[in-house]
């Protein structure tokens, strides 16, 4: 008889059991059923390839600096020490008073910064509060991309040195310098040059990324690229990703039965562009149907994508970074599903899992400042009868003893104060509390996708307009490519602790 082998599950157990690490989950707003997706497209950019936040940064700002300082800002701005970890995304710039604001879901300012000072809740509640605030319009911009970080914090380090140093500063003109350089550093090919240069420097490579993609493809998946990016651009970060990645697979190309370049999103959901076909000598000419694996094409527009494509909209996941040009148009000008990349949800989720016994206290704290707040209405309201008892004997006197409902209010007047007092301490201990917390997610503006007790306004939008959303593509390697993710239910005021 064959020993039976006993499997070791305590080791297995210790080690987390059969659970992805929370890090590396796919998370769902949506139901998405994945049996139902014929096709998988990317976006290249802050998808497929995870860039180097800080050194990113880094680059960007300094050659957006030398492009100020060719415009005739002063020479000193050259040798500013800055905090690349200043900005996330969600914030919005307002340029007429040279502020950078972090909002709830309802637009509802809660942080901001000018330069590098925080501003007084007094200072927040004059500007932003009295009035609705309208994102779209010329005052403000949106900070809603990675790319876009080095911009804000740019700008709150201009104005600050320049306000120390006691220029006056035209906000919105310094705003516009900044767009106006960076757009040129990306234009001239300074800033993609340095990239390309020394590609291992500012591009994780991901050892999981190729297998994903085989993944999928061996479950029958049909994978295509969109991206904006050029096709010298494409063909050299795609190598570097993905060349000789699987012996399977000859070159990157072989990985997707479709390549879009220079896509021009969010137009290329919103206009009819025509679709061209690169050449190998480098020319284009206009796509012709039905379009073939291993060619690289170049613009056109979903509704030519869809026809290529053959099935229906909800047939196609999308997996993009950019709530806009990814995400919100390919869901209002189509009905593709939609994954979005966070790649700082890894820190996002750190923060939250090394910070669970401070939100835990909060909510403990919560309930009690519920508690004490209803205490107070009582004996508010106690206060005032026996107020109004004694007003009223003092005009009428009925033979009620005068002394007995004075020295009875007196003690409702004593239990007022001390709940009043008990609630300060406990505002100012969750106000502690919540400081803590807001410093682990991020040392300026907190969680990333909470705001308070709110959603911040990029969380919102992630909540919106993806349907699945995870800190990168390669986290699809733990799941079935016939998974079906469910969304957790939704819960309303009034169902909380029914």
């Amino acid at each position: 008889m064959n020993e039976q082998l006993v499997l070791p599950l305590e080791d297995f157990l210790s080690r987390g059991g059969p659970g992805i690490p929370r890090a590396r989950r796919v998370f769902c707003n949506r139901n998405l059923r994945m049996a139902g997706i014929s096709w998988v497209g990317f976006d290249m950019d802050y998808t497929l390839a995870i860039y180097d936040q800080p050194a990113m940064d880094e680059l960007s700002i300094r050659a957006t600096v030398e492009k100020l300082v060719k415009r005739g800002y002063p020479d000193f701005i050259a040798h500013l020490p800055i905090d690349t970890n200043f900005a996330v995304r969600g914030l919005l710039i307002d340029k007429r008073f040279g502020h950078v604001l972090k909002m709830d879901r309802y637009k509802h300012v809660h942080k901001g910064f000018h330069g590098f000072r925080e501003l007084s809740k007094d200072e927040l509640r004059t500007l932003y509060h009295a009035k609705k605030i309208r994102p779209a319009t010329p005052r403000y911009h949106w900070i809603d991309t990675l790319y876009a970080l080095s911009e804000a914090t740019l700008y709150a380090a201009l104005i600050d040195a320049l306000e120390k140093k006691g220029y006056a500063v035209d906000y919105a003109r310094v705003f516009t310098d900044i767009r106006e350089s960076i757009d040129e550093a990306h234009r001239d090919g300074t800033i993609l040059e340095a990239v390309n240069s020394d590609l291992p420097r500012f591009v994780h490579r991901d050892p999981d990324l190729a297998p994903t993609l085989h993944k999928l493809r061996s479950a029958g998946k049909r994978l295509f690229l969109l991206t904006n990016s050029r096709a010298t651009y494409t063909d050299k970060m795609m190598n570097y990703l993905l060349g000789h990645a699987m012996t399977e697979y000859p070159s990157w190309k072989n990985f997707f039965d479709i390549v879009i370049v220079a896509a021009t999103k969010p137009a290329f959901f919103q206009e009819r562009r025509p679709l061209l076909e690169r050449t190998a000598d480098d020319k284009t000419h206009p796509a012709s149907f039905p379009l073939e694996r291993g060619k690289i094409y170049e613009g056109g527009n979903v509704h030519d994508l869809e026809r290529a494509l053959g099935v229906s909209g909800d047939e196609v996941l999308y997996v993009g970074d950019h709530i806009y040009g990814d995400i919100l148009r390919s869901k209002k000008e189509s009905s593709w599903r939609t994954a979005m990349i966070i790649q700082e949800l890894e820190v996002e989720v750190a923060a939250y899992e090394s910070r669970k016994e401070d939100i835990e206290m909060t909510e403990q704290l919560d309930e009690a400042r519920e508690k004490h707040e209803d205490d107070l209405r009582y004996l508010q309201a106690r206060f005032k009868d026996l107020s109004r008892q004694i007003d009223h004997i003092k005009e009428k006197p009925n033979g009620v003893p005068l002394a007995e409902i004075e020295g009875e209010r007196g003690r409702a007047k004593r239990a007022l104060e001390r709940v009043r007092g008990k609630l300060r301490n406990l505002e100012s201990e969750i106000g502690v509390i919540d400081r803590r917390i807001d410093q682990r997610f991020h040392p300026y503006w907190g969680s990333l996708l909470k705001e308070a007790n709110e959603q911040s306004s990029f969380g919102a939008q992630v909540e919106e307009y993806a349907c699945v959303y995870t800190s990168r593509v390669s986290n699809f390697l733990s799941y079935s490519p016939q998974q079906y993710f469910r969304s957790p239910r939704d819960v309303m005021a009034h169902e909380i602790g029914a």
